[in-house]
């Protein structure tokens, strides 16, 4: 198998300015020799970044996008707030640099007594987070990464790339209780929402592209906003808007495993002035995708907020068409996050939408769930994971929906394994590709996650007829068992089965023909995404 057979090479990212096209001498797009280990569940992601943080000394890097970031989110117990840690970190002498969404600068509260941003803690402190409005209209920056390189000590140097926020309703676990610092939710996630979500922690090469990733955007020399009125705050004082200059990017790290991973984006063509370093945009996400979907032959397995845009899952239902035998297994929110009356009906019609196109491509070898936990609560299901055939991985920022493949800026690492699995030795897209141990492990922890299955348990997931019927059964009984009113014991697992909500009566009034062709399934209306194809 070689690499170009799943990533993009050269001139496919569609993306000449980027320096990424531009970084390693042989001329490749990716990067060789990293270690990549999935962290499921925010618990898990906090966890170790604030043990990274912590042991970070003067001199060292953190860099960090976000689009949120709530300063008293703990990331492990009291004294572990976001804004106490970055700020510590800078008062140590670490750089510390963040780019968060603008639009999100009034949920960024600490307290009334404070009254503070994270990004004004930041600056206390004596680092520098930016409010970044550089979008295009409707867009937003979406992008959830953190960079940390340690002067002197490359082989610590890490990258986190994935789906999880700085923010409240993030730090769950597997048990998926939620999490105590809960913001509110549509009413069936109960008080505190159970979160499911998945971050990827990179070592190796993969850093400095990640980091060149964060430079793109953090020297862009575009106005943070073009508000006039933010203009004006900045002109008095009361705001910073200007980017300082970062000290020059370092080599990248050592080789340290078998991993190739590729960074891929999206950005919208702005209007007006485009970004220095994506004049037209980029949707290398996009066309990784489609890359990678053309191989598909056995088994996709997706993680996502939303799968409900009818053009983006277009190449998913193309290549259940082609290949007869190709499995398509989904794990969605069994219920949207708020109860929007003007979005949420033309949502879940796109929802809806798309996945009868899937059915109609690929029959009974779709099969869509949701998750709950052992208290029979929905867990939202925030992570954006695609494990193609055991071979190919994707861990981002971006959901399978038009927003995330044209219009915001979102980031996402393929992982594609040097050797093969060999427990056992098998090759599921029949490809001559054999099977990968990070994709392959990827899927089975997810999977046995919601089958209840021990970890180390279950060898017969390997097989993806197998794991596909397993689902099937899991969800089954689960969902008898509701039916039957919650007697006996409950079976084990946590899928059932995705049944669309009901939009007959009023709701069904504000997805009329009038008003889906204003609004698209992503919410927006649709003449703020012209030329934005992939």
């Amino acid at each position: 198998m070689a690499r170009s057979d799943w990533l993009l090479e050269p001139g496919e990212r569609g993306n000449a300015a980027t320096r990424l096209e531009k970084r390693r001498a042989d001329g490749a797009t990716w990067s060789e020799g990293n270690d990549a280990r999935p962290l499921v569940h925010g618990a898990a992601y906090f966890a170790e970044l604030l043990t990274g943080i912590r042991e970070t000394r003067a001199g060292d890097l953190l860099l960090f996008t976000d689009w949120r970031g709530d300063p008293d989110e703990r990331l492990n117990g009291p004294g572990t707030e976001i804004a106490t840690v970055l700020g510590e970190a800078a008062r140590r002498g670490v750089i510390v640099k963040g780019l968060l969404w603008r639009s999100h600068l009034d949920g960024l509260r600490f307290s009334e007594e404070e009254n503070r941003s994270l990004g004004e803690d930041i600056a206390a402190a004596g680092g520098e987070c930016l409010l970044d409005l550089r979008v295009r209209p409707g867009g937003s920056h979406h992008q959830k990464m953190v960079v940390l390189r340690h002067a002197g000590r490359p082989a610590r140097d890490v990258a986190y790339v994935g789906g999880i926020d700085l923010c409240h309703n993030r730090n769950d676990d597997a048990a998926h209780r939620g999490d105590p610092q809960s913001l509110p939710m549509a009413p069936a996630y109960g008080p505190h929402p159970p979160w499911h979500d998945v971050q990827l922690a990179v070592r190796g090469p993969a850093v400095g592209d990640v980091e060149a990733v964060f430079r793109e955007r953090w020297e862009d020399p575009a106005p943070l906003s073009r508000s006039p009125v933010i203009r004006l705050r900045e002109r008095w004082g009361h705001e910073d808007t200007s980017a300082d200059e970062l000290p020059p990017q370092g080599p990248d790290p050592p080789p340290c495993g078998t991993h190739a991973v590729q960074v891929l984006r999206t950005y919208p063509n702005r209007l007006l002035r485009g970004y220095p370093f994506a004049p037209d945009g980029e949707r290398s996400i996009a066309r990784g995708y489609l890359k990678a979907l053309r191989r598909a032959r056995a088994l996709i397995y997706l993680e996502d907020q939303y799968l409900w845009s009818p053009r983006v899952v277009a190449c998913f239902a193309r290549a259940l068409r082609t290949h007869p035998g190709l499995r398509l297994i989904a794990v969605i929110p069994s219920v949207p996050d708020q109860d929007g009356r003007l979005t949420r009906p033309v949502n879940l019609i796109g929802r809806i939408t798309a996945l009868r196109e899937l059915r109609r491509a690929g029959g009974d070898r779709v099969a869509v769930y949701g998750l709950e936990n052992h208290a029979a609560t929905p867990v939202y299901v925030h992570a954006k994971v695609c494990v193609i055939d055991d071979v190919w991985a994707a861990v981002g920022s971006d959901n399978v929906n038009l927003r995330s493949w044209t219009h915001d800026s979102e980031l996402s690492c393929t992982v594609l394994d040097r050797s093969r699995d060999q427990d056992p030795p098998y090759d599921p897209g029949g490809l001559g590709d054999g099977a990968r141990p990070f994709a392959r492990r990827l899927r089975l922890e997810l999977m046995r996650e919601h089958l209840d299955v021990p970890e180390g348990e279950g060898p017969e997931l390997c097989d993806p007829k197998t794991a596909f019927d397993r689902f099937a059964t899991c969800a089954a009984a689960l969902d008898d068992w509701h039916a039957a009113g919650c007697v006996g014991p409950r079976p084990a697992g946590r899928l059932r089965r995705y049944v669309p909500p009901d939009l007959s009566g009023p709701r069904r009034l504000l997805a009329t023909p009038l008003h889906r062709a204003l609004i698209d399934p992503d919410g927006r209306p649709f003449g703020m995404r012209r030329r934005n194809s992939f």
